[in-house]
């Protein structure tokens, strides 16, 4: 019993020695960093009223959470927000320098198609009445030479001169001496002549044994037809338009440019043009700038004339123009066109004022450019904005209750309007409404056919210009990217207008589009009705507000 106390006993201090001694170090804990990581507060972009004491995904949408500043730290500045360095690169915020245009590059773009030269463009007519036999040229888009022969017609006209030539011809050989025979002959020319017959196939006429039943017509110009009127059969006047050609070794590209784009415009200005199916753009330059604004589509023509040597480009192409924004004296301020926040009427920069220090601030903007948008009032050159993860800044105010974007004081009144106006904003948002269940839809001619109807109804220069650009778009990829500016300004027209429709709008949200980066749009109905991603992703998002009609 004794020796099997001491050995109990023996090996309680064995286990005890080795427990001592082989034991792990205690790992190093950074304190800093670890009250840093229990002071973030963690929330949704979308959902800024989550609040989490550590990453994860979003509840409601799904989201990864990011971080911003902990309650009481400096960021509880009233309207500014301070990040440690951790949560700002955690947030993967980018700040970018607001410069002049020359500097960034700024780019003006510009939809409209080439065009035939009209200086360039001929008709080929009948020189006499009759009826066509053959068209030699059956096709349009076959090239012709100068004096080649397109048609045959037969003529009672010129089959009556023609036999009077002859007779006065075989007249004149038997009376050489005759005056009035030789008087006969030359009257019996100058007919035929005044019938349009050349010189060349007059003498052959003259020396034929027998009238003419058949005319063969030539064409005088060299180039393109482009559109053939005549038909084989048909009687036609003289004058009657056989051929409408073309010389297309130089073209005009037609460009729609809208009000707010003419100050950045003006003759000789160098213009790139990129043509679908052209590896490189094309250079040519602005010739021409319509001295007047369309009335109904509140655009100017610009006129950009380029060569076309090997006849690649043909009327009839769509082209977008990409021009330099520079403008005469100092350039204008820009900053990227995704640094700014759009809520009604309002436009909301980030500005870095201090290092991971930033506030928001109300910024006046011009047509976008590009990448761009000019900025017009609020920002000074050297001033440095953030470009990257604007939307986390603001949900942090709006979570402490500062001037975020969502909470600011709105403008108090709505804009009246005329009964007119009235009557176009209700058709501009019907037409608004049709794109976005076309695109809802996967329905893309049906998105592009109600975009031109909105295009014409635009009560807004942006919506116009957005609206066109969509009913223009290539594909419905191009046209859901459109759709995210187009939405932003009805959303700013609705708050600016208020809703005139018979039944309420609803704002919804889907925080997918793009990366995860979210969009809006507006919609009838409070079921979802996506436009972004269709029937791939047709419920997804919710509905962030009612807009109540006001017929």
């Amino acid at each position: 019993m004794k020796k099997k106390l001491l050995l109990a006993l023996a090996l309680l201090l064995a286990f005890a020695l080795g427990a001592l001694l082989f034991r792990s170090p205690p790992a190093h804990v950074d304190h800093a960093e670890a009250a840093e990581a229990a002071e973030t507060v963690w929330t949704c972009s979308m959902h800024p009223q989550i609040r989490a004491s550590e990453p994860g995904a979003c509840p409601i949408c799904g989201m990864d959470l990011i971080p911003v500043a902990p309650a009481g730290s400096a960021s509880d500045s009233g309207d500014r927000v301070v990040l440690s360095e951790r949560a700002r690169a955690l947030a993967r915020l980018q700040t970018t320098e607001v410069v002049r245009a020359g500097d960034a590059a700024g780019e003006l773009r510009l939809l409209g198609r080439v065009e035939a030269d009209e200086a360039r463009l001929r008709e080929v007519t009948s020189w006499v009445p009759g009826r066509i036999d053959d068209l030699l040229i059956q096709e349009t888009g076959a090239r012709v030479r100068a004096g080649q022969a397109i048609a045959t017609l037969y003529s009672p006209d010129l089959y009556a001169a023609h036999q009077d030539l002859l007779i006065a011809r075989a007249q004149a050989d038997r009376l050489a001496d005759n005056a009035p025979a030789q008087a006969a002959l030359a009257s019996a020319r100058e007919r035929l002549r005044l019938l349009g017959v050349p010189a060349a196939e007059l003498s052959a006429m003259e020396q034929a044994s027998e009238p003419s039943r058949a005319l063969t017509i030539r064409s005088p110009y060299a180039g393109t037809v482009l559109e053939r009127v005549a038909t084989e059969g048909a009687y036609v006047e003289t004058g009657a338009v056989l051929y409408r050609i073309g010389d297309l070794r130089s073209l005009w590209v037609q460009l729609d440019a809208y009000e707010r784009d003419l100050p950045s415009l003006a003759l000789g200005q160098r213009v790139k043009l990129e043509v679908e199916g052209f590896a490189t753009p094309i250079e040519g330059e602005v010739d021409f700038i319509e001295p007047r604004v369309d009335s109904a589509r509140r655009t100017a023509r610009v006129r950009v004339e380029v060569d076309n040597p090997d006849g690649a480009l043909s009327p009839g192409m769509f082209a977008q123009a990409v021009v330099s924004a520079g403008t005469e004296g100092e350039a204008p301020l820009v900053i990227p066109a995704s640094a700014p926040l759009f809520t009604g009427r309002r436009s909301l920069v980030y500005v870095e004022v201090e290092p991971s220090t930033y506030e928001p601030r109300s910024v006046r903007l011009g047509g976008r450019l590009g990448d761009f948008y000019p900025v017009l009032s609020g920002l000074v050159e050297g001033e440095r904005v953030v470009s990257r993860g604007a939307f986390a800044l603001d949900a942090d105010l709006q979570i402490r209750g500062g001037p975020s974007m969502m909470n600011r004081p709105e403008e108090p009144e709505l804009v009246e309007q005329s009964r007119e106006e009235r009557q176009a904003w209700v058709q501009a948002l019907q037409s608004y409404l049709g794109v976005q269940r076309a695109l809802a839809l996967d329905d893309h001619p049906g998105a592009r056919t109600a975009a031109a109807a909105l295009e014409q109804q635009s009560p807004s220069d942006v919506l116009r210009s957005e609206a066109g650009a969509l009913a223009r778009s290539p594909d419905i990829a191009e046209a859901r990217r459109i759709f995210e500016r187009l939405s932003l300004e009805i959303e700013a027209l609705l708050a600016r207008h208020g809703n005139p429709l018979a039944e309420d709008l609803h704002v919804a949200t889907c925080p997918m589009v793009d990366g995860n980066r979210g969009a809006r749009w507006v919609q009838q109905g409070t079921v979802v009705d996506n436009a972004y991603f269709g029937a791939a992703m047709l419920r997804c998002g919710e509905i962030l507000q009612t807009v109540t009609a006001q017929p």
